[in-house]
């Protein structure tokens, strides 16, 4: 009986050093991925106080690795007219990082995607508030797309898809 408490306690010890060590390569590894978004500045979240998802957004955001500084406001709309967004493009929270302006629920991909290629745009948007967006859900079946608009960009110019 004790040599089986004995292997036991042995086996316990073992098993929460590999988890320890799992957990941390893990997290070294997370931080490496994203050390680069710091070169791009802070992210500024225009959103307002009570919207739930905007604060789920702005959560995933930091989690992501962007360093994210937000403004709550009753007054979302000068945000998004400052910014030059269309209104058809419209969501509910306005971000600004490196010169760029991201409108809405848009993934993380996307804002990569943007930084790292430098279009000739003034933005990009998810417009409304899809569900299975950041913040809005999980759907691993979601589909939509991502719009440039500004600069170089056309009319309804898809920048990104989720999900084809």
């Amino acid at each position: 009986m004790i040599k089986t408490s004995r292997t036991l306690g042995r086996a316990a010890v073992g098993v929460l050093m590999l988890s320890f060590l799992t957990m941390t390569w893990t997290g070294y590894t997370h931080a490496d991925d994203t050390t680069a978004l710091t070169d791009y500045g802070k992210m500024h979240v225009v959103k307002s106080p009570t919207c739930g998802c905007c604060g789920a957004w702005v959560s995933l955001a930091r989690e992501e690795g962007f360093e994210v500084e937000v403004t709550d406001t009753a007054d979302v709309t000068s945000a998004k007219l400052e910014g030059g967004v269309p209104g058809n493009m419209w969501a509910c929270h306005t971000a600004t990082i490196d010169g760029y302006v991201v409108e809405g629920h848009v993934p993380f991909e996307a804002i990569r995607k943007l930084l790292s290629e430098r279009p000739n745009v003034k933005g990009i948007a998810v417009p409304g508030m899809p569900y299975g967006s950041p913040g809005m859900g999980t759907d691993p079946t979601v589909r939509y797309d991502v719009f440039a608009f500004g600069g170089e960009a056309s009319d309804n110019q898809v920048y990104y898809s989720v999900g084809q």
